[in-house]
């Protein structure tokens, strides 16, 4: 992989510290194909392997992925099965060559929802990538920002502690984590869906209308341009 083609004109002293992405569009990327929706989210985890890999090398610190939300287990028992299936066979595959780059992976939510053998492989990349110093994936599995929120809160009050900014943030999942510089959305949808409410109050926003199993280099290299243009005042001047 040759830089000039990874960065493709990317100033890249202007990269974010920490890119999360909303991986929005699997669906309806399968419906114009006239393809099941489980096909959509195949095609979703290839392209995640991808962007996951692209920004790892670009010199990104962090890349955190929605890729399984509190919401997303009330969807049909059969597409929920699939969801399932997909983490079973590609979380360690997907992962394993960044491991052995010296990634660290976390996982961020509520892992007990998920049956003993899929908490078994997300055990093992958790063992096997905690020494991990050239960069964090961290992926959000039955996550939502709301329950993290919740949690934290009461954990907080569970141990007698004075509720400030910086005891709260310790409580979240993303505890050891920066605060998502960029949060990128695909599918032209402009909304958080209830991913890293607190995390994401001035973290800048880019949306694509490209669908998720669309999302390639060029586009990812499109969104950094967009966010080195951005001026960060952090609600000053």
């Amino acid at each position: 992989m040759k830089s000039k083609d990874l960065y493709n004109g990317l100033d890249k002293t202007k990269l974010p510290r920490h890119i999360a992405f909303i991986m929005d569009g699997n669906g309806r990327w399968a419906s114009k194909r006239m393809l099941p929706r489980k096909a959509g989210h195949k095609a979703g985890v290839k392209t995640m392997r991808k962007v996951i890999s692209d920004c790892v090398h670009m010199g990104i610190e962090v890349v955190s992925v929605y890729a399984f939300s509190t919401e997303n287990k009330f969807r049909p028992k059969d597409e929920v099965d699939a969801l399932m299936q997909l983490i079973r066979d590609n979380i360690y595959d997907m992962l394993k060559e960044l491991i052995a780059e010296g990634v660290k992976v976390t996982f961020m939510g509520d892992l007990s929802f998920f049956a003993a053998d899929i908490r078994e492989s997300l055990d093992k990349v958790l063992r096997e990538s905690s020494d991990g110093k050239k960069a964090v994936v961290n992926i959000a599995l039955n996550y939502g920002g709301r329950d993290e929120i919740l949690q934290a809160v009461n954990k907080c009050v569970q141990d007698g502690k004075t509720v400030t900014s910086e005891e709260f943030a310790r409580y979240l999942y993303t505890a050891d984590l920066p605060d998502p510089d960029l949060i990128v959305r695909t599918s032209g949808e402009c909304r958080l869906s209830n991913f890293m409410l607190y995390q994401a109050a001035y973290s800048e926003i880019v949306v694509t209308k490209t669908l998720w199993p669309d999302f390639d280099r060029n586009e990812l290299v499109d969104v950094l341009s967009e966010y080195a243009k951005r001026n960060r005042r952090y609600g000053k001047v």
